[in-house]
């Protein structure tokens, strides 16, 4: 039975975890953290300070300003963690990376398996079609979203930019400048409206034809079912850093 400590248990995604743990009978949630307030099945603590509960792997989706927290926790206990907050900043990300020398730590911008099997497959088209076509990134999310691009943009950006030996550099504002698009760019683009749940379009324009590689995330499940499945992985894993190619074969 491998035990769960819910960071962000109170929240939407916490609640999609939760339900994605009932249907698998070798996985248990033993506790949350959680600052708000919702009944749950199992005890959810106000502070890291207060857990009084052992557990086998964290899984987080919470809130940016909780990762020194978490980190802490689960260094301090040794336990591996499942990161699944998005939003980071390159300072908390670097936190990350030094962590996961002493545990494992499982990170990735996006925790659905066809998010990371878009994120292949643009690479693979990228090293195809070369510099012959002009690539523009969009992203949709529901109107609560805080970040902006989305992390998966910029995930998707950077495995195409690794074909171009990370030459390409990304235009966010383009209504700014009065000018031609130019070769060594990669435009990225954020739409934010409505309950959209995640929308992802890599698109590969040439002289007479487009190509779009394109993911929608129709329910948060999706990812609680990624994260779940990382969890799995991770646990009896040694220190390190890993993400979702190591769980699945995408290239």
């Amino acid at each position: 039975m491998t035990r769960i400590l819910l960071v962000g248990a109170c929240g939407k995604m916490g609640a999609a975890v939760a339900e994605c743990v009932r249907s698998d009978e070798n996985l248990k949630i033993v506790g949350g953290v959680d600052f708000a307030e919702r009944i749950c099945d199992f005890p959810v603590f106000h502070d890291f300070g207060k857990v009084n509960v052992e557990a086998d792997v964290i899984i987080d989706f919470s809130n940016v300003s909780l990762l020194d927290d978490i980190l802490s926790f689960a260094l301090k206990n040794k336990i591996p963690a499942v990161i699944a907050t998005t939003g980071y900043n390159e300072e908390q990300i670097a936190k990350i990376h030094t962590a996961a020398k002493q545990i494992p730590i499982f990170f990735t911008f996006n925790m659905s398996i066809g998010v990371n099997l878009l994120c292949s497959l643009a690479k693979k088209a990228a090293q195809i079609l070369g510099s012959n076509f002009d690539i523009e990134i969009v992203e949709k999310h529901h109107n609560q979203k805080l970040d902006a691009p989305s992390g998966t943009a910029l995930m998707l950006a950077n495995a195409v930019n690794e074909v171009f030996d990370d030459r390409l550099y990304y235009e966010y504002d383009r209504h700014s400048k009065r000018q031609k698009r130019t070769q060594n760019e990669i435009g990225i683009h954020s739409v934010r409206g409505g309950t959209i749940v995640g929308e992802h379009d890599v698109i590969f324009a040439g002289n007479d034809e487009v190509i779009t590689l394109s993911h929608q995330a129709t329910s948060k499940a999706v990812f609680a079912a990624g994260a779940v499945k990382a969890a799995k992985f991770i646990v009896g894993k040694t220190a390190g850093l890993y993400e979702m190619k190591d769980v699945v074969s995408v290239e």
